[in-house]
């Protein structure tokens, strides 16, 4: 007897089994009634931007009575984008402004979408996080490799290294005279960006700029204007210390030149060389007259007047 018993329930076990298998595997098999879910990671309502509403799209597998409402990370519900409305198969689109439903402004946090289908009974949270965000990244700290440089690809001081740190992720931003000039491509909290001399398509000429230093974050805001970190650079090739030299026939002249160049070429009158160092020492024309003199490096010419009395 107790034999029967033993076999009869390790039968009863199997069958169980096998129906419990059974409604798993019909489960999986049964598709969802809400697909293709797209719904913005974060957002800004007061970026000004094409961020400023979130986007909120999926796909209903059949027509049903929907209900659509956002919720905060505790389950409660902030405001509703549809309510008991009719809806066939195929994709729905809801964008949310960042209002709850009484019309306020939802604080700054983690949102999740909650759908219910009246006709099947069935409520989905759907596991897309948004995050809305309002505050602007600020710029922490800004440093650079050196004040001057010259952007004429001959591997000395080409560039200007600014190494910066942020409040959060975000896209580091370069502006002159309050446009635009340059912004990174990705959004580390710190990082590096080479500044090339390059604004709005085209090489800076020579001379002193004051650029702004500021980023925008994933959900679209930017740091304010009055909030920007300016930094000072000196764009330069090769420039004579003097304008105008005075020097006696025959006599010797000595004059800055300021280049980062391993070499330049100088002429004056009908004589010319090619020499290096922060300092030009040739000898003056033996004649009397009104000269020219010129330095030139990878195609950047300064010139002088040289009255030879």
């Amino acid at each position: 007897m107790q034999r029967l018993l033993t076999s009869a329930t390790l039968v009863a076990l199997l069958v169980a089994t096998a129906a419990a298998f059974a409604i798993t595997e019909r489960l999986k098999l049964t598709k969802s009634a809400v697909y293709g879910t797209q719904i913005s990671k974060t957002f800004s309502p007061t970026c000004g931007c094409q961020t400023d509403r979130a986007k909120i799209h999926f796909v209903l597998r059949r027509p049903d009575t929907v209900d659509v409402n956002v919720i905060d990370g505790h389950g409660r519900e902030v405001t509703f984008l549809a309510a008991g409305e009719p809806y066939r198969r195929g994709p729905a689109t809801f964008r949310w402004d960042g209002t709850t439903s009484a019309g306020t402004r939802a604080p700054d946090g983690l949102y999740k979408v909650k759908i219910h289908l009246a006709r099947q009974h069935t409520t989905y949270v759907l596991p897309n996080t948004i995050r809305l965000d309002t505050q602007a990244p600020k710029v922490v700290d800004v440093t650079q490799n050196r004040d001057t440089f010259s952007p004429d690809h001959d591997k000395q001081a080409d560039y200007v290294r600014f190494s910066y740190k942020l409040s959060k992720p975000a896209q580091l931003i370069l502006y002159l005279d309050g446009r635009q000039i340059l912004k990174t491509h990705f959004h580390p909290v710190q990082g590096r960006v080479l500044f090339y001399g390059v604004a709005h398509g085209h090489r800076l000429q020579p001379g002193d700029y004051t650029l702004e230093v500021g980023a925008v974050d994933l959900a679209g805001n930017r740091t304010a204007p009055p909030d920007r970190v300016s930094v000072r650079v000196t764009l330069r090739y090769i420039t004579l210390a003097s304008r105008r030299i005075v020097v006696r026939a025959g006599g010797k002249i000595a004059i800055g030149v300021s280049t980062d160049a391993l070499h330049y070429i100088w002429q004056l009158g009908q004589r010319k060389g090619r020499t290096h160092g922060p300092v030009l020492r040739v000898r003056a024309p033996g004649r009397p007259g009104l000269y020219t003199l010129t330095v030139t490096e990878r195609g950047h010419v300064d010139r002088a007047h040289v009255v030879v009395k």
